[in-house]
């Protein structure tokens, strides 16, 4: 009667059910993107979402090795490349960790630079320290042309932004590289329809149904590794806006402003000029999917300058051919 009880017997197992039935739906989704198309690729930012469907697309593609670590878990090769559009303006822990990732993986990586596209012409910038942000998509369509890619797996979610909202799994784009949302083929009973004329190309989006609470659930069982920006850690910022504005060398201080440290995390990484960090004490996934059962703010939302121009900013830019 008086025995001691073991206390963790008394927390409450974390039901998987639903993160096993997204899994297996989104490696449905690329195993049908590698028999629809003949030159696909994975955009790899090196973002959650990115790494999430990296894993996913791992999952559907290697074999797992017996005994093997989380980072040397799977042996083989992915059908298709990963693909990064690199603005220039990247976190250095973010190139750093997608270098060293595609190394221990072994896979191939075109990286898209926005700098040749501003060398060529294509890209201008009004000042030097401009976002690039809304650039990209002028050098992802040029990667997509010069590699003539037919289809790119994205990580982006509906959950993420209203625009995104719209989005079906496998999204049509025209000759031009442009999404029209009111020309989006219906996807009922999980039959996609993936015929493309000449210059088009598709959007293909695994994980459309996830949320950011279900990727940081799944990051978590998984053990995926990602830039250690995700976590917490000090950094000098700006408040500038309502929002903590990372100081570094494209997002100097302005007059009047003060510069303080604080202890954040990034909620999603994306170029410098435009992702802001939030105040957090979260050191692993785990303390994170706690944090995220209680935000009432979007990732995009809460850390994203750009998408705060106007609620369809993020719109316009996919109308023009962004992710």
């Amino acid at each position: 009667m008086n025995a001691p009880t073991d206390m963790t017997s008394l927390r409450p197992e974390v039901d998987h059910r639903h993160l096993d039935a997204l899994e297996e739906e989104a490696i449905f989704i690329l195993r049908e993107v590698a028999g629809a198309f003949e030159r696909p690729g994975l955009l790899f930012s090196s973002g959650k979402d990115s790494c999430v469907v990296l894993r996913l697309a791992e999952k559907a593609f290697k074999m797992r090795r017996r005994g093997g670590d989380d980072l040397g878990a799977f042996e083989g090769k992915l059908p298709f490349p990963l693909v990064h559009v690199d603005t220039g303006h990247n976190f250095p822990e973010v190139i750093e960790f997608r270098d060293r990732r595609i190394e221990e993986m072994g896979e191939r990586l075109v990286v898209g630079h926005l700098e040749d596209s501003i060398a060529r012409g294509t890209i201008r910038l009004a000042h030097p320290l401009e976002s690039r942000n809304g650039h990209q998509t002028v050098t992802l369509l040029e990667t997509i042309e010069e590699h003539r890619f037919d289809c790119l797996i994205g990580g982006a979610r509906r959950d993420e932004e209203k625009a995104r909202a719209k989005e079906r799994i496998f999204s049509h784009r025209d000759a031009f590289g442009q999404w029209q949302p009111k020309e989006q083929r219906p996807e009922l009973w999980s039959l996609f329809n993936t015929r493309i004329k000449p210059g088009e190309h598709f959007r293909a989006f695994p994980i459309s149904n996830w949320t950011e609470l279900d990727v940081w659930l799944y990051i978590a069982r998984e053990n995926i590794p990602l830039p250690s920006l995700y976590y917490t850690h000090q950094r000098q910022v700006i408040r500038r806006k309502g929002l903590l504005v990372p100081l570094t060398e494209v997002t100097p201080p302005e007059t009047g402003e003060r510069i303080e440290t604080a202890q954040v995390r990034f909620r999603t990484v994306g170029d410098m000029t435009c992702t802001c960090p939030v105040e957090s004490d979260a050191a692993s996934a785990a303390d994170i999917v706690t944090e995220t059962l209680s935000v009432t703010v979007s990732e995009r939302g809460a850390t994203r300058m750009d998408d705060r121009t106007s609620d369809a900013s993020m719109e316009r830019r996919k109308k023009e051919g962004y992710f």
